[in-house]
């Protein structure tokens, strides 16, 4: 069972997609995405499995939710550094994002 001071330890953060293209090396569908945080902290990579919903067109200038303060994890010899927040769908992962605009870097709270 999670408790409150659990989520707390999670450092969720808006971020721009600044770029986005294709992860032919890994071994679900997914997206190499570079994102930006804010003068705090600054451009992350992900990799994210979200080809059933988006191209990376679509992602470029998109704002998105992301967990800023896990370690990095190597996927298929890509450092994934940021974890970008997503709802899984019976059409694929649908990105989480602010309804708004908002500032890059803004916490979720």
């Amino acid at each position: 069972m999670a408790i409150f001071d659990d989520f707390l330890k999670l450092d969720i953060r808006v971020g721009e997609i600044v770029r986005a293209e294709p992860f032919p090396e890994a071994k679900k569908p997914a997206y190499q995405v570079t994102v930006d945080f804010g003068p705090e902290i600054g451009l992350k990579k992900s990799s994210a499995q979200i080809t059933d919903c988006y191209t990376p067109e679509e992602l470029t200038g998109r704002q998105v939710l992301g967990v800023v303060n896990f370690p990095p994890r190597r996927i298929a010899g890509f450092s994934s550094e940021v974890l970008v927040l997503g709802v899984y769908t019976r059409h694929g992962v649908v990105l989480i994002a602010p309804d708004r605009p908002v500032e890059k870097g803004d916490r979720l709270g």
